[in-house]
């Protein structure tokens, strides 16, 4: 009882003190990221970098595990004319296909993601969300990305959600956590900042905005607010936390931004797929023309790239 009741103080001076955002300083800070040009070897660079740091995503009714396997071979294949590329970081599915994509995946260095949770809602008991949970570890997932009950937080029930996020992590055993603010329901940036610092101190391992279901999903003034809650954790603590952006984030040129954000935001020691991710499919095929671009000097069909 009296643990229950320290936790619930912690919660309460922790959101006490989350800092009101000033959108327009925000949007200004953003603004000079988006100035910043990359060129010659480290534009290259920089854009083989960001392959690595792709989760690669299909969340649909209609999966199959066909479906699912061709994801996983073009994980590992991203395209075979351009030397040394790397692979994605993971791929990411339901709890249903995580032992195909294992198997797909066997011997690779991607990791398995799954969304669990009642993905994309979350509108389920914490008994249906642990089971959830619990199958997709069990299926051999290294990661989980689950979502916060939106609606409570919205609520003002802070505890709820702090109590979920932390039975997930403990369901969660040796897979990484990441937690879904869909941030495109939180509607301001303040309360993007009060659920990535609730979510941090309940054991996320990485912050993440967004389904990809809901607009706006991703945005670089989410993405900012969300990496200063990470900074501040971080010297505060010494504990680094991970970021995923998803949903939006289309073009290289686009991705470029959100890493010279977060290089000066964070520093160098995020620039890796351990700690930041993007939660973009599409951005995958984009990057690979880019790379064309510079091998050959001419721009590749988008025909000449798969799909999934």
């Amino acid at each position: 009882m009296q643990m229950k009741k320290d936790i619930q103080q912690s919660i309460d001076q922790l959101l006490f003190n989350s800092p009101t955002i000033d959108k327009v300083g925000v949007e200004e800070r953003v603004a000079r990221f988006q100035t910043r040009s990359i060129k010659g070897d480290s534009k290259l660079q920089a854009l083989k970098m960001a392959l690595n740091m792709i989760d690669l995503t299909t969340l649909e009714g209609k999966d199959s595990p066909g479906k699912v396997q061709q994801m996983c071979y073009k994980a590992m294949h991203l395209h075979d004319e351009l030397p040394n590329l790397p692979t994605v970081a993971a791929v990411c599915v339901y709890p249903s296909m995580v032992k195909i994509a294992k198997s797909a995946l066997l011997n690779s260095k991607v990791n398995v993601a799954s969304v669990s949770t009642a993905f994309p809602s979350g509108q389920a008991p914490l008994a249906v969300k642990l089971a959830d949970t619990t199958f997709a570890v069990n299926e051999g997932a290294d990661e989980i990305d689950m979502v916060i009950s939106r609606g409570k937080f919205l609520a003002g029930e802070y505890s709820f959600v702090f109590d979920e996020i932390a039975a997930i992590k403990d369901a969660c055993g040796n897979a990484r956590l990441k937690v879904i603010l869909e941030t495109g329901e939180l509607l301001t940036l303040d309360n993007v900042r009060k659920a990535s610092d609730l979510a941090i101190l309940a054991g996320a391992d990485f912050i993440k905005t967004s389904t990809g279901k809901i607009q706006p999903a991703a945005t670089m003034q989410v993405t900012y607010t969300m990496l200063m809650a990470i900074k501040d954790y971080y010297e505060a603590t010494g504990k680094m936390i991970g970021m995923k952006p998803a949903g939006g984030i289309s073009t290289s040129k686009l991705a470029l931004h959100y890493l010279v954000m977060v290089k000066e935001v964070l520093g160098n020691a995020w620039l890796s797929n351990e700690w930041f991710r993007f939660g973009a499919s599409s951005l995958a095929n984009d990057v690979l023309m880019q790379l064309m671009k510079a091998e050959t000097g001419v721009y590749q069909s988008p025909d000449y790239f798969s799909i999934d």
